[in-house]
């Protein structure tokens, strides 16, 4: 049994390893080299990497270059660089043709949070509340409910998804990625949340027929008995030419039909 998400799971700090220094892969804007990067260290391989691959941002001739390579290497490239003492605290990329990320931002502001969901197209993909603040630290229920609701991923999903019916494994197949180094099921609320969701929308749909699977139990009732599992004897193999019944009568009566002679 799966265990629940626990929605009002809060970190007790954000910013721990800005102020010691700490790098974490989630100070790497792009897409790519994030994911690069990640492989590398769990293989041990991170020293052998070009430094690009951990800077928080490219200059603009790497980042064409990058682009050159493949446009999905774009994706994250262009979100605003965080601020000195900002962090990301989670962030959706897109399966979209650059990879697109959207994120949200933290940062101390006196004794409050101030966070921020930032985009790369200078928040023309934002239509809801993109700011808020808050004494500590949010439970995960609040950060995916400020997150999805400032940029609306389930109206993304609907114009990519809606004129094919929401199929369920090619929705959630657009998720490249949901992930934060701060809750570690922020993807699986996620998840949950466009799972709920493709449920409304399916809520309507006319029940799949099921199939008639009369014959294939006649047939593996047959083979039951002819390997031995029939009246003669457990384990004893039956002689094929003197059966006690037609296979070819016994399935045309399971499913309803005569057989007849030719």
């Amino acid at each position: 049994m799966t265990q629940a998400i626990d929605l009002q799971f809060r970190p007790q700090s954000y910013f721990w390893a800005k102020e010691r220094g700490i790098a974490l892969a989630s100070d790497i804007k792009g897409a790519n080299r994030r994911h690069i990067y990640e492989m590398a260290l769990q293989n041990d391989e991170a020293d052998q990497l070009s430094p690009a691959f951990s800077q928080h941002a490219l200059h603009e001739e790497d980042r064409r270059l990058m682009g050159r390579i493949h446009p999905s290497f774009m994706g994250g490239e262009y979100l605003p660089n965080t601020g000195r003492q900002e962090v990301e605290i989670a962030r959706i990329t897109i399966a979209s043709t650059t990879r697109d990320v959207t994120c949200v931002y933290a940062r101390p502001l006196g004794r409050r949070i101030a966070y921020r969901i930032v985009d790369e197209y200078n928040g023309d993909t934002i239509t809801g509340p993109a700011e808020r603040t808050s004494i500590q630290p949010l439970g995960l229920g609040a950060l995916v409910k400020f997150f999805i609701t400032g940029w609306d991923l389930l109206q993304c999903l609907d114009y990519n998804f809606g004129e094919d019916g929401y199929p369920r494994e090619e929705t959630h197949a657009f998720i490249v990625d949901a992930s934060s180094s701060f809750y570690s099921e922020f993807g699986r609320a996620i998840t949950e949340e466009v799972d709920r969701w493709l449920d409304e929308k399916h809520a309507n749909d006319p029940p799949e027929e099921e199939e008639d699977d009369s014959a294939e139990r006649v047939s593996t009732e047959i083979t039951a008995k002819v390997v031995g599992m029939g009246s003669a004897g457990e384990g004893q193999p039956l002689d094929l030419m003197n059966l006690p019944f037609d296979p070819a009568e016994a399935a045309a009566r399971a499913c309803g039909k005569r057989q007849t002679g030719k």
